[in-house]
């Protein structure tokens, strides 16, 4: 077989071999830059001339006013402004204070951070969310009169609650602490035929937040003043409260059976603060009453419903839509759970109904009318007591009914969510900054529980209790809730070292074997002011104590003796007061202070003395100051520390 190698051997097709040995590989490089221009060719200078000059990347922000939730986080914010995380931390952190990314930032941090940018932001805080419409898409056949709702207003001790009982014909009066009214009541009273709303709102300047409130959800505010005092600080008050409510005023002077009742002065005073009376030329009903007689009510509730027939169009509801209103007061009764007055805007509110109050929901167990007793149906225009809540509703919430209690539940725990980021922004403690340090150095807190009857009660002590500001001492409240005190409010008072505060509550035997052993106070208290009063009172313990200084002699230097092995020891005259050994001594030169030091040792003759009176001679031997000259003043005064007895008092 001849060799298929050879050199005579025919052309024929040859199978190309897969592989073998000795045979070499041909390596293919892909240059992925070779489509590319090279950096010297024309193309490539002429792509860069046409690029344009400036930075490569801006980032363009959105402008205008952004609406910003309270208690917004780093990253909720930095989405809102249109800037990055980045540049709100490095913000912060140029105001001393350390933020992370899911943190909350309080009102005036995101002002703060907003003006720092350039941007308007409008912080929307979470009351302002569930507001009541003003108008609603009702036919006319619709609707129906409903009682006008009045809210009786004025100066403390001007007779509003007594005014509101001879309306009433009950004691309510006796029921109030003082006399003064701690929350608010409604009623119902009918006259000629005709139904009317009444609001009882406290006149104490401690509640000025509850009468607020009051002001908000009626249709006539009867403002109530002293014939015999006239007008006054809460008076003015109240008169702007109604203003700001853009409700009408009918003006009842009150306590025109006393002995220097003066009407006159009274419509005087008031035509100054814009209430100019009807019979004087302006609209403003004036009606002269006496609550303890009982006089002329039937000339006030007939002005009142002459206002409210002025008023007509707005004393309008639907009675069959879904029920509405504002939440008047709630607590926590014993035995019956969580209760809350609720005043009918609008609808029909029926036992059985799913209902939701801020972030408290429930089904209505049950309905109670003003009088006590029960209902099955309320109607626009009348207030009425729920039960059935999971707790206690905020006063000043809008109480709503929805389809079933899922909703109401979903609804309730989206607005605690709310709440609860909001609160915890407002409570953040600031961080730590080397100018707080130094400004505000270290800040004792008197931690408190506090504890109410209702909510508006805790909510005007804690009020009162922010109103307390001192750069040494303040108040921390680490919790406030409805209802008696438990076990649980002194195991936490305990663990963080708080006294537990009651207003109109008591703590049960559990509570009070309690807090003896865990030696935790309780203080109960029925008038807000005595509640403030102790609070102060126990911050002024907690003050660092008054350095004074007395200065309690003088001695001029009238000869020097230098003793080797103690130093110069200056022979002085003591001119004034008594000189005193190891007492405080200022060496004064020509009128300049040279040296402050002690008094070391103290000689009359060869003797050591305690003490040496005006008009002897002595010898004083200055501690570590040896450069004492004959003429030098010695300024001898010591330094006591006083405690302090009032907050006002400032450190010397």
């Amino acid at each position: 077989m001849a060799n298929s190698g050879g050199p005579n051997r025919p052309n024929r097709p040859v199978r190309p071999r897969q592989g073998g040995i000795g045979r070499r590989r041909r390596r293919v490089v892909i240059d992925q830059q070779a489509a590319r221009p090279r950096p010297d060719s024309r193309q490539a200078r002429e792509r860069q001339e046409a690029r344009p000059k400036g930075p490569a990347k801006e980032i363009v922000q959105p402008t205008g006013p952004v609406e910003v939730p309270s208690g917004a986080t780093v990253k909720e914010l930095s989405a809102a402004l249109g800037i990055t995380v980045a540049q709100i931390i490095k913000i912060m952190m140029g105001m001393g204070e350390m933020v992370t990314i899911t943190q909350s930032l309080s009102d005036e941090s995101i002002e703060l951070i907003a003006n720092e940018v350039g941007r308007e932001v409008t912080i929307k805080h979470a009351a302002e969310e569930d507001v009541e419409p003003e108008d609603f898409d009702d036919a006319d056949e619709d609707l129906v009169a409903r009682p006008p709702v009045v809210t009786i207003m004025g100066h403390v001790d001007h007779g509003k609650t007594t005014l509101l009982d001879a309306i009433r014909k009950s004691a309510v009066v006796e029921t109030e602490a003082g006399g003064i009214t701690q929350h608010i009541g409604a009623y119902q009273v009918r006259h000629n035929g005709r139904q009317i709303t009444f609001l009882d709102t406290p006149g104490h300047e401690a509640f000025t937040a509850m009468r607020a409130r009051g002001a908000k959800v009626t249709d006539i505010a009867v403002l109530v003043v002293a014939a015999d005092d006239g007008v006054m600080p809460q008076t003015k008050e109240s008169i702007a409260h109604a203003r700001a409510a853009e409700v009408p005023i009918v003006v009842a002077v009150n306590k025109i059976d006393a002995p220097e009742a003066d009407p006159n002065r009274v419509r005087t005073e008031l035509a100054a603060e814009g209430l100019q009376p009807e019979e004087w030329g302006g609209t403003t009903q004036f009606s002269d009453v006496s609550a303890k007689q009982s006089t002329n009510l039937d000339d006030l509730l007939e002005k009142v419903l002459l206002v409210a027939d002025v008023e007509q169009e707005g004393l309008k509801a639907n009675p069959t839509a879904e029920a509405s209103g504002p939440i008047i007061e709630s607590r926590l009764d014993v035995g019956r759970g969580p209760a809350a007055t609720m005043l009918i805007h609008r609808g029909t509110l029926n036992v059985g109904d799913a209902i939701v109050a801020g972030d408290a929901w429930g089904k209505v167990r049950a309905l109670h009318d003003f009088r006590g007793e029960k209902v099955l149906t309320a109607g626009p225009g009348d207030p009425v007591e729920i039960l059935g809540f999971d707790h206690p509703p905020p006063a000043g919430e809008l109480g709503r009914v929805v389809e079933n209690e899922r909703q109401a539940r979903h609804l309730a725990q989206l607005r605690g969510q709310r709440l609860r980021t909001e609160q915890l922004a407002q409570t953040a403690k600031p961080g730590i900054s080397l100018e707080r340090m130094f400004t505000e150095g270290a800040v004792q807190d008197l931690n408190l529980v506090v504890k109410g009857d209702v909510v508006g009660s805790v909510e005007a002590a804690l009020s009162e209790l922010q109103k307390i500001q001192h750069p040494e001492v303040r108040v921390s409240v680490i919790h406030s809730g409805v209802g008696g005190i438990t076990e649980n409010d002194v195991m936490l008072a305990s663990a963080s070292q708080a006294l537990v505060v009651g207003f109109n509550v008591r703590p049960n035997a559990e509570a009070r074997s309690l807090a003896e052993r865990e030696g935790v106070e309780i203080r109960t208290y029925r008038v807000i002011y005595r509640l403030t009063e102790d609070i102060e009172q126990a911050l002024v313990g907690m003050l660092k104590p008054v350095e004074r200084e007395d200065t309690i002699g003088e001695a001029e230097v009238r000869q020097l003796f230098r003793v080797s092995r103690l130093g110069t020891i200056a022979g002085c005259h003591v001119t004034h007061g008594k000189v005193r050994r190891n007492a405080s001594v200022r060496v004064l030169r020509e009128g300049a202070v040279v040296a402050d030091t002690n008094i070391s040792q103290l000689k009359r003759f060869k003797d050591d003395v305690r003490e040496v009176e005006e008009g002897f001679e002595c010898g004083i031997l200055l501690e570590n100051f040896n450069d004492v000259k004959e003429g030098d003043v010695l300024e001898i005064y010591e330094t006591r520390q006083i405690e302090r007895t009032d907050l006002n008092e400032a450190p010397s």
